[in-house]
């Protein structure tokens, strides 16, 4: 059995950068599920949500499709999906969090739920609309989102040696 003490381990940025920016994506997706078959809404209402992070509260006037909306929203999601993945990444390999697929899965599933109240309880302090969206489904996604990340990043890294 491995020991999960800190050692000098850095982790693989590419394959963290990587591996954020596929959850992300299956987050993105996700989101505009549950949003158009759980919340009833448009499937661009969590694209507005997270556009306005930067334009603030005007972005949610509307629901609509919007190209600068919706391109807003992703390169804001894929930014954050990086930095989670890199971060996540940052945890795992010094800890050896990696030595197996069902560590590295269980972490990322902490690691989500972790993310899910930082945002839906911390963040949304500051962008109040986030607070609209608690629920299942939101922690499920960010659960998923941090599983997708951890073992993407398992199965990417490569060995120190290598880099």
């Amino acid at each position: 059995m491995r020991s999960h003490r800190r050692v000098a381990r850095s982790p693989d940025w590419t394959a963290a950068a990587v591996s954020g920016f596929v959850a992300g994506a299956v987050l993105m997706v996700l989101e505009m599920l549950w949003s158009t078959n759980l919340m009833g809404a448009t499937p661009w209402t969590m694209s507005h949500m997270i556009a306005a992070i930067v334009t603030g509260p005007d972005a949610l006037q509307s629901h609509a499709f919007s190209v600068s909306i919706v391109a807003l929203s992703l390169v804001i999601h894929y930014v954050l999906g990086i930095v989670f993945g890199m971060i996540l990444a940052a945890i795992i390999a010094p800890f050896h969090l990696d030595s197996s697929p069902a560590m590295v899965l269980l972490v990322g599933a902490a690691y989500g739920l972790v993310l899910y109240l930082v945002n839906f309880y911390g963040m949304a302090r500051i962008f109040t609309w986030f607070a609209d969206v608690r629920g299942w489904p939101a922690l499920i996604a960010h659960l998923i989102f941090g599983m997708v990340a951890a073992g993407m990043y398992w199965k990417l890294e490569r060995p120190a040696l290598m880099r």
